[in-house]
Parts: C-alpha cells; structure tokens; sequence
C-alpha cells in the first residue's frame, strides 16, 4: 500500500478585496454543461462553438490554466483569466491498496471531506470510478459506515465533476481512447445521488459528453436506494444503467436496514424499475446490489424470497459481503454461507456474482467510505453517544 498525504493550503481569495474595488466573481467551468458553457460565452462576447474547445481542454487534456490553451487568442486567453476559472477540490490524501485500488480525499468549498475510489479490473482493461454526491448522506442504512458520519449539504455538480476530473487527471490525459484512465463511473460514492438530482444530471451529461469524458450510458450507473419520484424523472432525462440498493426482500427487514424503505416500500421500488426499463433501450438490466449480513439477511428463505420478488424484473445481483466497521454491530457471513447464499439462487435460475472486497486496506470497499462532516443533522453525535452508553 502506498500513501501521499497532501499539504492542502488554500489559495489567497481572488475575491477579496476593498468594497469600492471589488472584482466580480470569477465563474467556475468544471462544472458546467454544454449548454451553460456556451451560455457563458455569449455572456462575454464570444461565440457559442467557445465552449466545445474549452470542454476539450479542462475534461480531455485535464488543463486548468487558461495561457495553455493555444488554440484559443491571446486576448481570449486573458478575457478568461480575469472572468472565469476552473477550480476542482484540493486532494488531501491518495492512497494505493495492495490490490491497485486507489482513494482520494478531496476537499469541498466549505472545509469538508469527500471520498472517491477508482477500482481497476483484474485484466486491466476496465477502472471503475465510484463517485461520491453528497458530503455524507442524507440516509441512514443501518449497515453502512459513511450513514453514521451524518449529513452536511449536496455536493455542487462540479464538486461531482471534479472527482473523475482529479482521478483523470492523475493518470494522464483522455487522448487514448484505447486506454481511458476512466472507463466506467459509478455513482455509488458518499449520498444518496437522486437526493442530489439537480447537481449529479449535470455531472452525468457531462461523464457521456464527447467534449467531456466520453463515456457511454452503459458505463455510467447510477446507484439509489430507491427514491422513487426522482428514479421516475430520471428515466424521462437520461437512461445511463441503473443499480438499486435492495439488501432486502420483505418490507419488514428492508425496512430496518435501508429506512427509506418506510417511504417508498419494495413494491412501490419494483414498479419504478419497471417504469424506468421501458424507457430505456432494449437489452438493459437493473443491478440489484444486496450486501450480505451474516444472521441477518443470508438464509435461504432471503434467497427465496429475493428470487420470487426478482421474478418478472430483467436484472442481474451483486452479492457484497458485508464490510465491517467499529460498533456496527453486525458481522460478515463466512466464505462458505456466502457461497451457499450463491447457490441458492443459482438453484432458482439466477446468476449472482459475489463482489470481490477491494480497497478494505484503505477503508475504500463497499460500505466504508467516510470523510469530514459538518454534521448538521447529529446523527453522528447520536451514533457516538450510543456506542458510549452501550460501552457503559
């Protein structure tokens, strides 16, 4: 494992200056779209075919420095510097896992810590990046440690951008095609990405832009845990590949692992899959994730019960052996119950891959990312408080 802890200094503020020369506010392109890009320009004077040459620069070539960019004016050039800027999150911290998974923390406007890990196949050709949407998440699943770090705010659609830009950037710029730092995205970060739609719809059309990270919808997925009126207007805006966070097949236990389950029930979740398939192009599955909990969720009668629920969906399962964490409380099944959990299914005429753990040397695997939060909701203090009185 290897480790490089980054001195974060915030810059000087820009902005900051006497209040009768105050110098307007410098806009940040890393999070723009297409079409707020070419807005921008016309803003300043420019023509609209402006914004397709500076996407190429700041999500292709990974350039952040405006006098680089040698195919625009040297006027240009200069008009920019002094109105825009492109400004990603200040990385804190890059790990390596003995396995080739990498971590970074990086850190938002206002202080706090994100998380995002890029998971590289075994055969190389695949880097999967898992990207984080809010600083903490708003939802509280029982089994998952970034939930106990609490909630502070949606992250900024280029905050989200800025994740796959910083992991691009430091393996090299998207000239290869052949040999894409980022092939796939997954949003399954830190949040609840549909409780973050306005930001994360934006960052996902720029991931399939050409003029941005060229990626295809199948190989950008979106992971929810079933917020069933955005999973709907998702499906009239995009159709990338959807996963769900299902890890239960009855309302009673769904209900105490993944408590947005008391909102929008199993059937409810299922009727929205359906709904969101059939505006998709044919051929396309849902992903059912389902972490396995020993004693909990990892008996046949889950597997029946999964595989009768599962029934009619086209859909294929991740089996993700849970990932332990201090005062969960819960526990990972053994490798031959997780094999047996497997062949259940498989008996019921479903293929269920089990998830390689990847990155747990780093606190990077399924269920273990955390970072800084400014926890406004106390759910963290509340957690804290509870493993404190349960110790007494």
């Amino acid at each position: 494992m290897t480790t490089t802890v980054a001195q974060h200094t915030p810059s000087a503020d820009p902005h900051h200056a006497p209040s009768d020369q105050a110098t307007p506010e410098r806009q940040n392109l890393l999070g723009m779209s297409r079409e707020q890009m070419a807005a921008f320009f016309v803003s300043i004077g420019e023509k609209k075919f402006r914004a397709a040459q500076v996407m190429k620069w700041i999500h292709i070539e990974g350039c952040d420095d405006f006098s680089a960019m040698t195919n625009l004016s040297k006027p240009l050039r200069e008009k920019l510097a002094k109105l825009a800027e492109i400004r990603g999150p200040g990385v804190i911290y890059e790990g390596t896992s003995s396995d080739g998974t990498r971590k970074w923390v990086l850190e938002v406007e206002d202080g706090s810590y994100v998380e995002t890990v890029l998971i590289p196949a075994e055969n190389g050709k695949r880097r999967t990046l898992c990207v984080s949407s809010q600083v903490g998440c708003s939802l509280d699943c029982s089994f998952c440690s970034t939930g106990k770090q609490g909630f502070q705010r949606n992250l900024t659609a280029a905050e989200i951008i800025g994740q796959v830009w910083v992991a691009q950037r430091s393996v090299g710029p998207r000239r290869d095609t052949a040999n894409r730092p980022v092939t796939n995205v997954v949003m399954m970060g830190m949040g609840e990405p549909l409780l973050n739609y306005d930001n994360v719809v934006p960052a996902m059309k720029l991931m399939l832009d050409d003029d941005g990270y060229g990626l295809s919808k199948r190989r950008v997925t979106l992971s929810t845990s079933g917020v069933v009126p955005m999973l709907d207007k998702l499906g009239d805006e995009l159709d990338v590949s959807l996963a769900v966070s299902l890890h239960a097949a009855n309302d009673e236990l769904r209900n105490e692992l993944v408590p947005l389950n008391r909102k929008y029930n199993i059937r409810a979740l299922m009727d929205a899959c359906h709904r969101y398939l059939a505006k998709c192009p044919e051929n396309r599955l849902v992903t059912i994730e389902y972490t396995l909990i020993k004693d909990v969720n990892d008996q046949q009668e889950h597997a029946e019960q999964l595989a009768a629920l599962l029934d009619e969906l086209p859909c294929k399962i991740n089996l993700i052996p849970f990932n332990p964490f201090p005062h969960s409380g819960y526990e990972t099944p053994s490798r031959n119950q997780t094999m047996r959990f497997q062949q259940w299914l498989h008996d019921l005429g479903y293929t269920a891959p089990i998830r390689s753990t990847r990155g747990d040397d780093i606190d990077a695997a399924c269920g273990q990312l955390v970072g800084r939060v400014k926890d406004r909701t106390k759910r963290s203090a509340r957690y804290i408080q509870s493993i404190q009185l349960d110790a007494d």
